[in-house]
This record gives structure tokens, C-alpha cells and sequence, in this order.
């Protein structure tokens, strides 16, 4: 389990849902957009970056990359090896999200397997290989929803939001994948806020190349941008996972629905009996009541809803969370 960590200050908690919202923003207008100097701005984020306290990083969308497969699992474990289960999954590389749930027995993650092999290969070889799962469930995500890929915690306001979000070029028709551009995902991965310079070495190009290209990337959703934080540290202390059943008709509005909600971390349509997974974090246990009461209440086309807590976030965006290992 994490260590308990302290909440950071007002300036720094604007700062981090900052660069939750907007992972490459610029120092000046992040400073521009919370009416402080760029050079506060520089002088709170640098040392939250530096002692990992916030991580950029990026994420593939499968739909670009068709030999992925986007795979939830809800494992029940025996209690007394679910951290090691959960810190194996972890250091999976093709591991995304890995979190505890409920009462201590089940674990969520989510992979992104690469093909059909590695598939069979975790469900049929190694999850019954090993003597402390129980049982599991498995989960395709069809389509995740990206309205709430600039999430804030509820920090922010929607015109700071708007000041955040980049400038990007009107996306062209859809083309192939550039030679280069597997060399900028991979550092992207690494640092999401590498320099052009960076980027352009990895990738053995100019800088202004790479800027053209990640702009291009981000701009067709090819990947998402990303910085993680330990929620908590910005006096979020609740987190669950909705697993929502909708009527097939109204999943498409249901999810682009919850994904602009201000509580909701993440939204993907998904197979099995309930069709639509969220992720919720919230300031306490009350802000998550009159959030299922009367955001999930007033939605016409849910027909069940089961609120999963979560325990402890082991691994958020393909990052192990420090001291949860």
C-alpha cells in the first residue's frame, strides 16, 4: 500500500491540475492562465517534477495501433497476496492501470496485450498458474471516451481549461504512421514533457519535425498526454470505479455524458454484463454519494450500477506510483 502522503498548497495544487489538464503546457501559460508570474510557476512545478511527485508520460490509443488489445481484468485474489499480486502485475510493461479494490480481495488493471498470443497467454496460461487468484473476469474497452482527458480534479475553472488546452492544427484525413513517430511515442512514454531537442535526437530529426509531428500525434488522438499525481496530495481522498449497465442505444451519449463531468478521471464503452466503465475520484465519501445520487440519478439510460472503492492506486497510466511497491 502507498504511504500516506501530505496535500501540497493551494499555488502548488493549481499548478499540478494544471498539468493534469494540459501535460506539455508551457510554464508561462500555465502562469498566464492561474494569474501568477511564469517565474512561480517555474519555482513550484520544477522541484514537484523532480521529485517525481508529478510524472508526465503518454499513452497509445489503440485504435491506432490494431494489434493491441485493450483488456480489463477484475482478479479475485486470496487477502494475504493481493499486494503481491498487484505489484507483479505492476511491473508488467503492458500493464496501464493496476489498482486495489473493495474489501481487499480484487484487483482492476488494465492491459494493453499485444495480439491474440499474449492474450491466451495471460488468460489461459498465467492467471490459472497462479495459486493465489481466485477468479477473474475480462473486459474488451471499445471506445474510450477523451472529453475527460483534460480532468482536473474540479480545480480548475472551464475558461482556465480552455486557456490549457492547446492551439493544435485542424486534423487532415487520417494517414499512416510516420517512420519517426515510434521514436517520439517511446521517449513521450518515458517523459511526456521531453524538449523538441530531446525528441528530435531520440527520433534523429529536427526539432521543429518533432514538434510538427507530436503535435500531429496528439491532434489525431494517436496518443494521450498524460501527468500523474498521487490524488490525494491534492485533497482527493475518494476514488471508485462505476461499473455501469446502459441501455445499447444510449451508450454513446451516456459516456460522452459522464466523461465531461468534473469527477470523472476516465469513461470507456467495454464488453461483459455491465457496458461502460468509469472511473470517479472525489473529495470524500459524501462528494461521491450525491455524485452517483444525482449525476449517475439523472441519467435516463442506466439500468444498474455497481460502486467499486478503490483501495490503493498501484499503477496509473503506465506508471508504477512511488513507495506502493
Amino acid at each position: 500500500m502507498a504511504k500516506a502522503s501530505h496535500s501540497l498548497s493551494e499555488t502548488d495544487r493549481r499548478i499540478a491540475a494544471a498539468m493534469l489538464a494540459s501535460p506539455r503546457a508551457s510554464w508561462r501559460t500555465v502562469g498566464r492562465v492561474l494569474g501568477i508570474s511564469e517565474r512561480t510557476v517555474v519555482r513550484r512545478a520544477a522541484p514537484l517534477f523532480h521529485d517525481k511527485t508529478l510524472r508526465a508520460t503518454a499513452v497509445r490509443n489503440p485504435v491506432w495501433f490494431p494489434d493491441l488489445i485493450p483488456l480489463t481484468l477484475r482478479i479475485r485474489c486470496r487477502p494475504n497476496q493481493i499486494s503481491a499480486i498487484a505489484a507483479t502485475l505492476a511491473r508488467r510493461p503492458d500493464t496501464i492501470w493496476v489498482d486495489i479494490l473493495g474489501g481487499g480481495d480484487e484487483i482492476c488493471t488494465i492491459l494493453f496485450l499485444d495480439g491474440p498470443d499474449a492474450r491466451n497467454s495471460l488468460l489461459l496460461r498465467d492467471l490459472p498458474a497462479t495459486p493465489a487468484v481466485q477468479s477473474w473476469t475480462s473486459h474488451i474497452l471499445l471506445r474510450v471516451f477523451p472529453a475527460a482527458f483534460d480532468w482536473s480534479g474540479g480545480l480548475l475553472t472551464e475558461a482556465e481549461l480552455a486557456g490549457l488546452r492547446p492551439e493544435l492544427p485542424a486534423p487532415a484525413a487520417r494517414s499512416a504512421l510516420q517512420p519517426i513517430d515510434q521514436a517520439l511515442i517511446a521517449t513521450l512514454v518515458e517523459d511526456g514533457r521531453a524538449s523538441y531537442t530531446d525528441l528530435a535526437r531520440r527520433a534523429d530529426t529536427t526539432a521543429l519535425t518533432a514538434r510538427r509531428r507530436l503535435e500531429a500525434l496528439v491532434g489525431d488522438q494517436v496518443i494521450r498526454l498524460a501527468t500523474e499525481v498521487d490524488l490525494a496530495r491534492l485533497g482527493i481522498r475518494t476514488e471508485a470505479l462505476l461499473w455501469i449497465t446502459v441501455a445499447p442505444g444510449g451508450l454513446e451519449e451516456t459516456g460522452r455524458q459522464l466523461s465531461r463531468h468534473p469527477q470523472v478521471r476516465f469513461a470507456s464503452a467495454t464488453t461483459g454484463s455491465a457496458n461502460l466503465l468509469v472511473a470517479v475520484a472525489a473529495a470524500d465519501l459524501n462528494a461521491l454519494y450525491h455524485f452517483l445520487n444525482d449525476t449517475i440519478g439523472a441519467l435516463p439510460h442506466v439500468t444498474t450500477l455497481e460502486v467499486t472503492p478503490i483501495l490503493s492506486g498501484v499503477k496509473r497510466t503506465g506508471l508504477v506510483r512511488p513507495g506502493s511497491l
